[in-house]
């Protein structure tokens, strides 16, 4: 199975990034993490990226709050899907990272999911691995019945607390 890389410009984005991490866990699915900044270590983003294909990876997600060009850097320079995770921060509550990440040029796509939205960016991520892995494609499928259960007995406790004739 191909492993995804979870690139962060900061360590202080590691809180949001635990949880990529924990639900890639959840569905076995190997990673690896690293700081790399798209301005203070350019050098070596463009070097992992050019080498993760090569590297064993499928996917890479970036995560990254304010100017938050690591995800376009990223993928400028690999053909590998890269999820982008917008960060919130403390001027503009993550907006300025979400269009920074959702707006690249045409030949440049980011698959960008909501601020600080790391378990979206796991789960795209799982989804995009599962298209070649059919036992992953069964993990997903589980999950989601389970979720839809959960779903389902809310709506029949509300009905029958509310719904009277």
């Amino acid at each position: 199975m191909k492993k995804v890389a979870i690139i962060m410009g900061s360590d202080s984005d590691l809180p949001v990034v635990e949880k990529a991490a924990a639900k890639l866990d959840e569905y076995g699915v190997g990673y690896e993490v690293h700081v790399f900044s798209a301005h203070r270590t350019p050098d070596q983003a463009r070097d992992f990226a050019r080498g993760a294909k090569d590297a064993g990876f499928g996917v890479i997600i970036a995560a990254a709050g304010m100017a938050a060009h690591l995800a376009g850097a990223l993928a400028a320079n690999t053909t590998l899907p890269v999820v982008g995770i917008p960060l919130k921060s403390k001027a503009l509550d993550g907006v300025d990272a979400l269009l920074s990440t959702v707006q690249m040029p045409s030949g440049i796509p980011v698959a960008t999911v909501g601020i600080d939205g790391a378990v979206n960016a796991a789960l795209l991520s799982v989804q995009i691995l599962a298209l070649s892995d059919e036992a992953l494609a069964e993990k997903l499928t589980a999950a989601r019945a389970v979720e839809r259960e959960k779903v389902l007995a809310k709506n029949a406790d509300l009905e029958a607390r509310f719904n009277h004739d």
